[in-house]
């Protein structure tokens, strides 16, 4: 009976939170998965009535869940932490030790937006790198030291580096057998240079997978004009971020970027893009992202726990997703089709039920 921890977050977080439920829903019904949910508020709502962004509560509630479903945040809208301006996407990855941020990028037909299509997968290292928020023990990586003088650190760690480099190449083990390190070591000669020997000392355990290197900038090019070269890409938490942001708007938009963060124990599913207050309530917000990661967390349950109907639940939301996309007529109206939120996790979820 796993149970899901459900937080819609701010602007259009609950439209599409409650769009991705509707599917879930639906791929319980067929599949047999016995879902539960618990529902908790986060973000400017408990800020306006509890002081604060993220109540001690939920991430109380989420160390003994099954799983986490977060909406987007309207973290730039927030104030300063001491007045109780949590950022809920950084208190999980680091609280709870959600290290792995794995953000797939696949181009579905008619709506690629590149010379070619494609197909990888970004790991990303979520947990210190060029973070303030989170490579400290005590205090922020940015700081004045004077009025005109400002500083930002970064903190890269061989624990991190090597294991988000095993899930890389674990990863690419069961795709197309190559992994690419991004890094930009021919400037960042300390930090960089030891992300790569932590990326190589992996590598070695891992004959049957290919290493490729590459600096960051020449990967944004590739990415634009070559996309097929890649497969498995990993990368520290700043370079990922990015260039993940890239190749989604490559293969269709952020609106269809399925993202989770996880380890071994716990999988968080959460929309790459923001809350888009402008359009929060006017049935205006395409919901596949946060559905693709609803399905990542399916899959990650037949991964780490051995849940195959859970599995089989995943390809079937993204098969329906496919064809939902395939057809203009079932497309939301970013993507030049005349479906609003609810309706296109109505139809999506009639689909599965079908």
């Amino acid at each position: 009976m796993p149970r899901f921890i459900v937080l819609p977050g701010d602007g259009i977080g609950p439209e599409i939170t409650e769009a991705t439920i509707g599917v879930l829903r639906a791929a319980d019904a067929r599949f047999g998965l016995d879902l539960h949910y618990d529902f908790h508020e986060i973000g400017l709502k408990t800020l306006k009535a509890q002081g604060t962004t993220l109540p001690a509560s939920v991430m109380e509630a989420a160390k003994s869940c099954d799983g986490v479903i977060l909406g987007p945040i309207s973290h730039l809208d927030y104030p300063t932490k001491d007045k109780g301006g949590i950022n809920v996407s950084a208190a999980f990855r680091v609280g709870m030790d959600l290290y792995a941020n794995v953000r797939p990028a696949r181009t579905r037909p008619g709506l690629g937006r590149g010379h070619q299509p494609l197909d990888l997968v970004i790991m990303r290292e979520a947990t210190e790198g060029f973070y303030p928020d989170r490579n400290m023990f005590m205090g922020s990586g940015e700081f004045m030291p004077t009025p005109d003088v400002a500083i930002s650190m970064r903190k890269l760690t061989r624990h991190a580096c090597i294991r988000i480099a095993e899930r890389a190449f674990e990863l690419a083990r069961i795709r197309r057998r190559k992994v690419t390190a991004v890094h930009k070591a021919n400037t960042f000669i300390v930090t960089d240079g030891f992300w790569l020997r932590c990326v190589r000392e992996v590598a070695q355990r891992f004959p049957d997978v290919v290493l490729d290197e590459i600096i960051v900038d020449a990967c944004a090019a590739i990415l634009v004009r070559d996309p097929q070269r890649f497969d498995v890409l990993v990368a520290t938490n700043f370079h990922a971020d990015i260039l993940s942001d890239l190749a989604s708007e490559l293969s269709g938009g952020l609106g269809l970027a399925g993202s989770t963060n996880e380890n071994e124990v716990l999988c968080c599913a959460q929309a790459q893009h923001g809350s888009a207050p402008d359009i929060a309530g006017q049935d205006k917000a395409n919901p596949v992202s946060l559905i693709l990661s609803a399905a990542m967390l399916l899959e990650w349950h037949e991964k780490r726990r051995g849940n195959a109907q859970a599995g089989a639940a995943s390809r079937a939301i993204n098969d329906a997703v496919d064809r939902m996309l395939a057809d203009e007529a079932t497309r939301t109206t970013d993507l030049g089709g005349p479906l609003g939120t609810r309706a296109f996790g109505e139809a999506l979820a009639a689909r599965l039920a079908g």
